[in-house]
């Protein structure tokens, strides 16, 4: 069964950190290019950060350039999400997806494999 599970979200002072965990079990996350996607309250779900399956490309949105590091350990068939100097329009439910596309942007529809999410609050 593939399964995607996301953890690490919380709540976080502006300024802050937090690392969040996409572990993968029923496929080898090794073989897919996977994503970072967020939505909040009334809003669209985008893309926030991809990483290709191989070469490790990686995208990010331009919201989160310098203050995002998307990673992956093959061997833990995990990938992380590093967020620093988090703001409070970083808050949203995170979400973690597989597919077989990586390009030029992070779109959701290209995804194919979801996590249930993981809720990001930034707020003091």
């Amino acid at each position: 069964q593939v399964q995607l599970v996301e953890s690490g979200g919380g709540l976080v002072q502006p300024g802050g950190s937090l690392r969040l965990s996409c572990a993968a079990s029923g496929f080898t996350l090794a073989y897919y290019a996977i994503g970072w996607f967020r939505q909040a309250p009334g809003k669209e779900r985008e893309g926030v950060s991809c990483i290709s399956p191989t070469y490790d490309n990686t995208y990010y949105a331009d919201s989160v350039k310098g203050r995002i590091t998307i990673s992956r350990d093959n061997a833990k068939n995990t990938v992380y999400l590093q967020m620093n100097s988090l703001k409070p329009e970083d808050t949203a439910v995170y979400y973690c997806a597989a597919g077989d596309y990586f390009g030029s942007t992070c779109p959701p529809g290209e995804y194919d494999y979801w996590g249930q999410g993981t809720q990001v609050t930034v707020s003091s």
